[in-house]
C-alpha cells in the first residue's frame, strides 16, 4: 500500500470520543425510560418526565373515581324512585279496591230490604195458591236475585243452630229451648249477609239462655 492510500484511509476514518459515546447511550436510556418522543437531555429531565406521568395518572384515577361515585349516586336515586313508584302503585290499587268494595257494599245494603220483602211476601202465600203463575213468577225472580248476589260474592250467614258469634250475629233476645244448647242460636229473625268475607249486615237472632 502506498503512502498516499494510507493517508486517504486515515482521513476517512472517524475518531470516536468515549465521552460522546457515553452521552449518547445515556440519552437513549432516558428516552426509553420516560417515553418522550423528543428525548431527554439529562437524568434530571428523565425524573421530571416520570413525575409528570405519575401526576397525570393520578388525575386520571381521581376523575374515574368521581365518575364512579356519580354513577352509583344516580343508580341509587333511580332505585329509590322505582321503589317509591311501586309503593304508590300498590297504595293506589288498595285504595281503588277499597273504594270499589265500599260502593258495592252500599249497593248491596240497599238491595237486601228488597230480598227481605220478597221472602215475607212469599211466606204469606197460602199453600193452595203457591202453584199460581203469578206466585211462581215472583218465586223465580226471587231465586234469580239471590243467584246474582251470590255470583258477585254475597253469601248468607249461617245462624240457626250455630254458636253465637258477635262478629256475625246480633242477639236481640234470649229464649228457652229444648232443641238447642245454651249459647246457640235458636231463631233467625232477620238474615245476615257477607260480601267477600266482609259483613254487610249481621244476622238478627234469638239466643238460648
Amino acid at each position: 500500500m502506498t503512502e498516499k492510500e494510507k493517508q486517504l484511509q486515515q482521513e476517512e476514518a472517524v475518531d470516536v470520543n468515549p465521552a460522546e459515546t457515553e452521552a449518547t447511550e445515556e440519552k437513549a436510556k432516558a428516552e426509553e425510560t420516560c417515553g418522550c418522543t423528543e428525548g431527554c437531555e439529562s437524568k434530571a429531565e428523565t425524573a421530571g418526565c416520570e413525575k409528570k406521568t405519575a401526576k397525570k395518572q393520578c388525575k386520571t384515577d381521581k376523575k374515574e373515581k368521581q365518575y364512579k361515585e356519580q354513577i352509583e349516586q344516580l343508580e341509587d336515586k333511580v332505585k329509590r324512585q322505582l321503589a317509591e313508584f311501586e309503593n304508590f302503585r300498590n297504595r293506589t290499587e288498595k285504595e281503588k279496591q277499597s273504594m270499589f268494595e265500599m260502593g258495592a257494599k252500599s249497593v248491596i245494603e240497599k238491595m237486601l230490604p228488597v230480598v227481605d220483602n220478597f221472602e215475607r211476601g212469599l211466606q204469606t202465600v197460602p199453600e193452595d195458591k203457591k202453584e199460581d203463575p203469578f206466585v211462581d213468577g215472583m218465586n223465580r225472580i226471587y231465586k234469580q236475585l239471590l243467584t246474582e248476589l251470590e255470583a258477585i260474592g254475597v253469601k248468607q250467614i249461617e245462624a240457626l243452630g250455630q254458636e253465637f258469634d258477635p262478629n256475625l250475629h246480633n242477639a236481640v233476645m234470649q229464649v228457652a229451648s229444648e232443641e238447642y244448647e245454651s249459647g246457640q242460636v235458636a231463631q233467625e229473625l232477620l238474615k245476615g249477609y257477607t260480601y267477600r268475607d266482609s259483613v254487610v249486615r249481621h244476622t238478627m237472632v234469638a239466643v238460648v239462655e
